[in-house]
Protein backbone atom coordinates (compact mmCIF):
# COMPACT_ATOMS: atom_id res chain seq x y z
CA UNK A 1 0.00 0.00 0.00
CA UNK A 2 2.88 2.36 0.85
CA UNK A 3 4.51 1.61 -2.52
CA UNK A 4 1.27 2.42 -4.39
CA UNK A 5 0.90 5.67 -2.47
CA UNK A 6 4.51 6.62 -3.20
CA UNK A 7 4.01 5.97 -6.94
CA UNK A 8 0.89 8.13 -6.95
CA UNK A 9 2.86 10.98 -5.45
CA UNK A 10 5.86 10.65 -7.79
CA UNK A 11 4.16 9.81 -11.08
CA UNK A 12 2.89 13.34 -11.96
CA UNK A 13 6.36 14.78 -11.42
CA UNK A 14 8.00 12.06 -13.49
CA UNK A 15 5.55 12.58 -16.34
CA UNK A 16 6.08 16.35 -16.20
CA UNK A 17 9.87 15.98 -16.35
CA UNK A 18 9.59 13.54 -19.25
CA UNK A 19 7.34 16.00 -21.10
CA UNK A 20 9.86 18.79 -20.59
CA UNK A 21 12.67 16.66 -22.06
CA UNK A 22 10.55 15.71 -25.05
CA UNK A 23 9.51 19.29 -25.73
CA UNK A 24 13.15 20.28 -26.01
CA UNK A 25 14.13 17.40 -28.27
CA UNK A 26 12.66 17.71 -31.77
CA UNK A 27 14.40 14.54 -32.88
CA UNK A 28 11.83 12.41 -31.07
CA UNK A 29 8.89 13.76 -33.02
CA UNK A 30 7.56 16.75 -31.05
CA UNK A 31 7.48 20.18 -32.64
CA UNK A 32 10.35 22.67 -32.72
CA UNK A 33 10.69 26.16 -34.17
CA UNK A 34 12.30 27.35 -37.39
CA UNK A 35 12.87 31.10 -37.24
CA UNK A 36 13.20 32.55 -40.73
CA UNK A 37 14.14 36.23 -40.78
CA UNK A 38 14.08 38.50 -43.80
CA UNK A 39 14.81 42.22 -43.98
CA UNK A 40 12.31 44.98 -44.66
CA UNK A 41 12.91 46.33 -48.13
CA UNK A 42 13.80 44.89 -51.49
CA UNK A 43 15.98 42.02 -50.26
CA UNK A 44 12.98 40.04 -48.97
CA UNK A 45 10.62 40.70 -51.88
CA UNK A 46 11.60 37.47 -53.63
CA UNK A 47 10.69 35.51 -50.50
CA UNK A 48 7.24 37.01 -50.08
CA UNK A 49 5.40 33.73 -50.65
CA UNK A 50 7.01 32.37 -47.47
CA UNK A 51 5.44 35.29 -45.57
CA UNK A 52 2.07 34.67 -47.18
CA UNK A 53 2.09 30.86 -46.88
CA UNK A 54 4.75 29.64 -44.43
CA UNK A 55 5.88 26.11 -45.32
CA UNK A 56 4.19 23.26 -43.47
CA UNK A 57 7.04 21.02 -42.32
CA UNK A 58 6.39 18.00 -40.10
CA UNK A 59 7.41 18.51 -36.47
CA UNK A 60 8.38 22.17 -37.01
CA UNK A 61 6.68 25.51 -36.46
CA UNK A 62 7.86 27.77 -39.28
CA UNK A 63 7.93 31.41 -38.16
CA UNK A 64 8.66 34.21 -40.65
CA UNK A 65 9.44 37.83 -39.77
CA UNK A 66 11.03 40.83 -41.50
CA UNK A 67 13.53 42.77 -39.38
CA UNK A 68 14.11 46.49 -39.72
CA UNK A 69 17.84 46.42 -40.47
CA UNK A 70 20.97 44.33 -40.96
CA UNK A 71 22.32 44.93 -37.45
CA UNK A 72 19.24 43.33 -35.91
CA UNK A 73 19.66 40.39 -38.28
CA UNK A 74 23.32 40.00 -37.35
CA UNK A 75 22.43 39.96 -33.66
CA UNK A 76 19.80 37.25 -34.12
CA UNK A 77 22.26 35.07 -36.03
CA UNK A 78 25.11 35.60 -33.58
CA UNK A 79 22.90 34.71 -30.62
CA UNK A 80 21.52 31.65 -32.43
CA UNK A 81 17.98 33.06 -32.44
CA UNK A 82 17.63 32.92 -36.24
CA UNK A 83 17.61 29.58 -38.01
CA UNK A 84 17.69 31.25 -41.43
CA UNK A 85 18.52 34.85 -42.22
CA UNK A 86 19.13 37.26 -45.09
CA UNK A 87 22.29 39.37 -45.17
CA UNK A 88 24.67 41.16 -47.54
CA UNK A 89 27.46 38.72 -48.42
CA UNK A 90 30.22 40.73 -46.75
CA UNK A 91 28.35 40.87 -43.43
CA UNK A 92 27.73 37.12 -43.51
CA UNK A 93 31.43 36.49 -44.18
CA UNK A 94 32.41 38.83 -41.33
CA UNK A 95 30.13 37.07 -38.84
CA UNK A 96 31.44 33.66 -39.92
CA UNK A 97 35.05 34.87 -39.56
CA UNK A 98 34.34 35.61 -35.89
CA UNK A 99 33.59 31.96 -35.16
CA UNK A 100 29.81 31.99 -35.56
CA UNK A 101 28.81 28.85 -37.45
CA UNK A 102 26.56 30.30 -40.13
CA UNK A 103 26.71 29.01 -43.68
CA UNK A 104 25.77 30.49 -47.01
CA UNK A 105 22.98 28.44 -48.59
CA UNK A 106 21.99 30.53 -51.62
CA UNK A 107 22.39 33.85 -53.36
CA UNK A 108 18.87 35.23 -53.70
CA UNK A 109 19.64 38.63 -55.24
CA UNK A 110 22.32 39.87 -57.61
CA UNK A 111 23.44 43.28 -58.83
CA UNK A 112 20.63 45.80 -59.27
CA UNK A 113 22.44 49.13 -59.27
CA UNK A 114 21.75 51.94 -61.71
CA UNK A 115 23.78 55.08 -62.35
CA UNK A 116 21.16 57.75 -63.02
CA UNK A 117 21.66 61.32 -64.21
CA UNK A 118 20.06 64.36 -65.79
CA UNK A 119 23.50 65.85 -66.57
CA UNK A 120 23.82 66.05 -70.39
CA UNK A 121 27.59 65.88 -70.09
CA UNK A 122 27.55 62.39 -68.57
CA UNK A 123 27.22 59.60 -71.12
CA UNK A 124 29.46 56.96 -69.55
CA UNK A 125 31.42 56.26 -66.38
CA UNK A 126 34.43 57.89 -68.02
CA UNK A 127 32.54 61.21 -68.00
CA UNK A 128 32.27 61.30 -64.19
CA UNK A 129 35.63 62.98 -63.67
CA UNK A 130 35.07 66.21 -61.78
CA UNK A 131 31.41 65.40 -61.05
CA UNK A 132 29.48 64.76 -57.83
CA UNK A 133 27.74 61.40 -57.47
CA UNK A 134 25.50 60.51 -54.55
CA UNK A 135 26.10 56.89 -53.55
CA UNK A 136 23.72 54.74 -51.50
CA UNK A 137 25.62 52.81 -48.85
CA UNK A 138 29.12 53.86 -47.83
CA UNK A 139 31.29 50.84 -47.10
CA UNK A 140 28.72 48.45 -48.54
CA UNK A 141 28.53 46.52 -51.81
CA UNK A 142 27.31 49.45 -53.97
CA UNK A 143 30.16 51.65 -52.76
CA UNK A 144 32.96 49.16 -53.34
CA UNK A 145 31.60 47.88 -56.66
CA UNK A 146 31.38 51.47 -57.90
CA UNK A 147 34.90 52.30 -56.70
CA UNK A 148 36.19 49.22 -58.47
CA UNK A 149 34.53 50.31 -61.72
CA UNK A 150 35.82 53.86 -61.42
CA UNK A 151 39.39 52.59 -61.07
CA UNK A 152 38.86 50.27 -64.05
CA UNK A 153 38.01 53.40 -66.07
CA UNK A 154 41.10 55.23 -64.82
CA UNK A 155 39.26 57.45 -62.32
CA UNK A 156 40.56 57.79 -58.76
CA UNK A 157 37.43 57.68 -56.55
CA UNK A 158 39.17 59.68 -53.82
CA UNK A 159 40.45 62.58 -55.93
CA UNK A 160 38.95 62.69 -59.43
CA UNK A 161 35.31 63.17 -58.39
CA UNK A 162 33.21 63.70 -55.28
CA UNK A 163 31.26 60.77 -53.85
CA UNK A 164 28.47 61.79 -51.49
CA UNK A 165 27.38 59.41 -48.75
CA UNK A 166 25.23 61.56 -46.48
CA UNK A 167 21.85 60.58 -47.92
CA UNK A 168 19.77 57.42 -47.54
CA UNK A 169 18.40 55.80 -50.72
CA UNK A 170 14.84 57.16 -50.34
CA UNK A 171 16.23 60.69 -49.90
CA UNK A 172 18.46 60.32 -52.97
CA UNK A 173 15.47 59.23 -55.04
CA UNK A 174 13.38 62.18 -53.87
CA UNK A 175 16.16 64.70 -54.52
CA UNK A 176 16.68 63.31 -58.02
CA UNK A 177 12.95 63.72 -58.67
CA UNK A 178 13.04 67.28 -57.34
CA UNK A 179 16.08 68.17 -59.44
CA UNK A 180 18.18 69.09 -56.41
CA UNK A 181 20.86 66.55 -57.35
CA UNK A 182 21.70 65.40 -60.86
CA UNK A 183 23.60 62.13 -60.56
CA UNK A 184 23.38 59.15 -58.22
CA UNK A 185 24.11 55.46 -57.87
CA UNK A 186 20.97 53.75 -56.59
CA UNK A 187 19.82 50.18 -56.01
CA UNK A 188 16.33 48.95 -56.73
CA UNK A 189 13.58 49.74 -55.93
CA UNK A 190 14.78 53.32 -55.44
CA UNK A 191 16.16 53.57 -58.97
CA UNK A 192 12.72 52.71 -60.33
CA UNK A 193 11.11 55.13 -57.88
CA UNK A 194 13.34 57.96 -59.13
CA UNK A 195 12.90 57.10 -62.81
CA UNK A 196 9.12 56.95 -62.47
CA UNK A 197 9.08 60.31 -60.74
CA UNK A 198 11.33 62.07 -63.23
CA UNK A 199 11.14 60.78 -66.80
CA UNK A 200 14.20 62.71 -68.01
CA UNK A 201 16.52 60.69 -65.73
CA UNK A 202 18.80 58.51 -67.82
CA UNK A 203 20.58 55.28 -66.96
CA UNK A 204 24.20 56.11 -67.79
CA UNK A 205 25.68 52.64 -67.75
CA UNK A 206 24.74 49.06 -67.02
CA UNK A 207 26.66 48.56 -63.79
CA UNK A 208 26.26 44.78 -63.97
CA UNK A 209 27.81 44.60 -67.46
CA UNK A 210 30.57 46.95 -66.34
CA UNK A 211 31.33 44.60 -63.45
CA UNK A 212 31.95 41.73 -65.87
CA UNK A 213 34.12 43.96 -68.08
CA UNK A 214 36.18 44.86 -65.01
CA UNK A 215 36.90 41.20 -64.23
CA UNK A 216 33.89 40.14 -62.16
CA UNK A 217 32.51 36.62 -62.36
CA UNK A 218 28.94 36.96 -63.62
CA UNK A 219 26.64 39.35 -61.82
CA UNK A 220 27.81 40.30 -58.34
CA UNK A 221 25.83 38.92 -55.37
CA UNK A 222 23.85 41.45 -53.32
CA UNK A 223 21.73 39.26 -51.03
CA UNK A 224 22.66 36.01 -49.32
CA UNK A 225 20.47 33.48 -47.50
CA UNK A 226 22.30 31.84 -44.58
CA UNK A 227 21.52 29.07 -42.10
CA UNK A 228 22.79 28.09 -38.67
CA UNK A 229 25.43 25.39 -39.19
CA UNK A 230 24.20 23.21 -36.33
CA UNK A 231 20.69 23.16 -37.78
CA UNK A 232 22.00 22.31 -41.26
CA UNK A 233 23.98 19.40 -39.81
CA UNK A 234 21.04 18.07 -37.79
CA UNK A 235 18.26 18.55 -40.35
CA UNK A 236 19.64 18.43 -43.90
CA UNK A 237 16.29 17.34 -45.36
CA UNK A 238 14.51 20.27 -43.71
CA UNK A 239 17.09 22.69 -45.11
CA UNK A 240 16.53 21.26 -48.59
CA UNK A 241 12.78 21.73 -48.15
CA UNK A 242 13.17 25.35 -47.07
CA UNK A 243 15.45 26.05 -50.03
CA UNK A 244 12.90 24.50 -52.39
CA UNK A 245 10.24 26.81 -50.95
CA UNK A 246 12.54 29.83 -51.29
CA UNK A 247 13.33 28.98 -54.91
CA UNK A 248 9.63 28.51 -55.69
CA UNK A 249 8.81 31.87 -54.11
CA UNK A 250 11.45 33.70 -56.15
CA UNK A 251 10.28 32.10 -59.37
CA UNK A 252 6.66 33.02 -58.56
CA UNK A 253 7.57 36.64 -57.78
CA UNK A 254 9.42 37.04 -61.05
CA UNK A 255 6.46 35.62 -62.97
CA UNK A 256 3.79 37.55 -61.04
CA UNK A 257 5.08 41.04 -60.17
CA UNK A 258 1.63 42.61 -59.73
CA UNK A 259 0.42 39.96 -57.28
CA UNK A 260 3.78 39.96 -55.54
CA UNK A 261 3.63 43.74 -55.12
CA UNK A 262 0.29 43.43 -53.34
CA UNK A 263 1.75 40.86 -50.93
CA UNK A 264 4.80 43.04 -50.27
CA UNK A 265 2.51 45.86 -49.17
CA UNK A 266 0.27 43.51 -47.15
CA UNK A 267 3.22 42.13 -45.18
CA UNK A 268 4.70 45.58 -44.53
CA UNK A 269 8.09 45.14 -46.15
CA UNK A 270 8.40 48.91 -46.44
CA UNK A 271 7.38 49.23 -50.11
CA UNK A 272 3.99 50.08 -51.52
CA UNK A 273 2.49 47.78 -54.11
CA UNK A 274 2.99 49.96 -57.24
CA UNK A 275 6.69 50.58 -56.54
CA UNK A 276 7.38 46.94 -55.65
CA UNK A 277 5.56 45.76 -58.79
CA UNK A 278 7.44 48.19 -61.05
CA UNK A 279 10.82 47.35 -59.51
CA UNK A 280 10.58 43.54 -59.57
CA UNK A 281 11.56 43.15 -63.27
CA UNK A 282 14.72 45.21 -62.61
CA UNK A 283 15.66 43.66 -59.28
CA UNK A 284 17.47 40.48 -60.34
CA UNK A 285 15.89 38.08 -57.86
CA UNK A 286 17.61 34.74 -58.37
CA UNK A 287 18.22 31.47 -56.61
CA UNK A 288 21.82 30.24 -56.89
CA UNK A 289 22.93 27.51 -54.46
CA UNK A 290 25.96 28.59 -52.46
CA UNK A 291 28.37 26.02 -53.89
CA UNK A 292 27.48 27.18 -57.40
CA UNK A 293 27.68 30.85 -56.40
CA UNK A 294 31.09 30.56 -54.73
CA UNK A 295 33.11 31.98 -57.69
CA UNK A 296 30.94 35.09 -57.93
CA UNK A 297 30.97 35.54 -54.15
CA UNK A 298 34.74 35.28 -54.04
CA UNK A 299 35.07 37.82 -56.88
CA UNK A 300 33.05 40.25 -54.76
CA UNK A 301 34.94 39.39 -51.58
CA UNK A 302 38.24 40.21 -53.30
CA UNK A 303 36.98 43.74 -53.93
CA UNK A 304 36.15 44.06 -50.22
CA UNK A 305 39.64 42.79 -49.42
CA UNK A 306 41.06 45.53 -51.66
CA UNK A 307 39.17 48.38 -49.98
CA UNK A 308 38.31 47.17 -46.47
CA UNK A 309 39.69 43.74 -45.53
CA UNK A 310 38.15 43.85 -42.07
CA UNK A 311 34.66 44.03 -43.55
CA UNK A 312 34.84 40.32 -44.42
CA UNK A 313 37.16 39.22 -41.62
CA UNK A 314 40.48 39.80 -43.39
CA UNK A 315 40.46 36.78 -45.69
CA UNK A 316 38.29 34.86 -48.10
CA UNK A 317 35.88 32.52 -46.30
CA UNK A 318 36.92 28.89 -46.38
CA UNK A 319 35.08 25.99 -47.94
CA UNK A 320 33.09 25.43 -44.74
CA UNK A 321 31.24 28.71 -45.30
CA UNK A 322 29.45 27.26 -48.33
CA UNK A 323 26.62 24.83 -47.60
CA UNK A 324 26.44 21.74 -49.80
Amino acid sequence: MKIILLLCLLLPGLLHARGERQAGDSSIGLSSDISFYGLRGSSSVGLIRLFEEPPQIDNFNFNVEALANQDLMAGRLIRGEATFGVLPPNMAAKIASEGVDIRAVAVIGTGMLRLLTTDPGIRSIADLRGKTVEVAGQGATPDFVFRHLLRFHGIDPDSDLHLGYALAPPEIAQLLIAGRISTALLPEPFATMASNGRPDLRTVSNIQEEWVRAGGTGNYPMTLLVVQGSFADSYPAVVRRVLEEARASIEWVRANPAEAGQLVQRHDLGLNAPIATAAIPNSNYVFIPAAEARPSLEALFRVFLEYDPGSIGGALPGAGFYHR
